[in-house]
């Protein structure tokens, strides 16, 4: 079960479908005893179950029900690394994988993975919050990888439960490496943009306004905001407030770019890696890592690059964008 598979076109979960293709999953894998065949149409009816809901814990049960049935570990194997992989990449739950007999231990994997790693936000933070939990997922969350799309909604999901209970500046700061990581969440940025709102932190809502109308056409949110701003400045005594310059711009493109990656602190120590890239023009270099499917990268480049006036820049960052989408 490649990555692909089940991430390629993926939207947020849908309960209903996937409770339907589970449902159907485990019609087929019974009717399998008397019938071998019928186990081939299990796993398809199983892989669409997590396809529409990878956050409902059974749809992953049954999956590597029916792959440890099929005497498939390489594929009971691809099943768990898919399901760590939207855990965020943790590396405690990679390394349980090495040197593992799956025959025998993967249900317990899958189990143990689920128990201390709820895929429903509110279990999540129910359990996370007990005996000081909050403090370490702090810690933990910083070294993950969010860049698969599952993975960035079912964080960008806990974060909001971190918002309720009032953390707000770590809220700020993680959700902001979710975005780098993965821009085209709109719905993140529209959330981060109300509470910088909120908090008057007027130039700081405008960027996450920004991003999230880039990354969804359909919305308003910056031409909105901007409607608000110019209400509340209007003859009533208030602080002109304008949109943020290009200076200011060409910053905060800068700490995304900075942020999209999440093996940074490795790379800086790459001299070649380093050395290439200072021998590239920025828009070559972006082209580059477009290539290489370093897309968030790439994007905030162009970004960067087109707050300047550069309009091929601009046209590349167009061209990201809609590969982001549709990822």
């Amino acid at each position: 079960m490649a990555t692909t598979d089940l991430g390629s076109s993926l939207q947020h979960p849908r309960r209903s479908l996937g409770n339907r293709h589970r449902s159907q999953a485990e019609k087929f894998l019974k009717l399998s005893t008397n019938d071998n065949s019928n186990i081939s149409w299990a796993e398809q009816s199983a892989r669409q179950a997590v396809l529409h809901d990878f956050t409902h814990p059974d749809n992953w049960r049954i999956l590597l029900t029916i792959k440890l049935e099929s005497e498939d570990f390489a594929g009971a194997r691809a099943v768990l690394d898919e399901l760590f992989l939207i855990l965020g990449r943790d590396p405690d739950l990679l390394s349980q994988l090495d040197g593992m007999e799956l025959k025998q231990s993967a249900v317990n994997l899958l189990e143990a993975a689920l128990s201390i790693d709820p895929l429903d936000p509110d279990s999540w933070w129910e359990l996370t919050t007990q005996e000081g939990g909050v403090v370490e997922f702090l810690q933990r969350i910083r070294n993950l990888d969010f860049t698969d799309q599952r993975a960035n909604i079912l964080f960008s999901r806990r974060m909001e439960r971190l918002l309720a209970d009032g953390y707000e500046e770590e809220y700020l700061e993680l959700t902001r490496k979710l975005l780098a990581q993965r821009p085209s969440n709109h719905e993140a940025w529209k959330k981060m943009g109300q509470l910088h709102e909120r908090r008057n932190e007027f130039d700081q809502a405008w960027f996450c306004y920004d991003q999230a109308q880039t990354h969804s056409t359909n919305l308003t949110t910056r031409d909105d905001f901007k409607i608000r701003m110019e209400s509340l400045i209007d003859g009533k005594g208030k602080i002109a407030w304008k949109t943020p310059d290009i200076a200011d711009r060409v910053e905060f493109l800068t700490r995304m770019q900075v942020l999209a990656n999440p093996m940074l602190e490795i790379e800086k120590d790459d001299d070649d890696d380093e050395q290439e890239g200072d021998e590239l023009s920025e828009i070559d270099y972006a082209r580059k890592l477009f290539t290489e499917e370093r897309l968030s990268e790439a994007f905030f480049i162009c970004r960067r690059l087109a707050a300047q006036g550069d309009s091929e820049a601009k046209s590349l960052a167009e061209q990201i964008r809609e590969v982001m989408n549709d990822e």
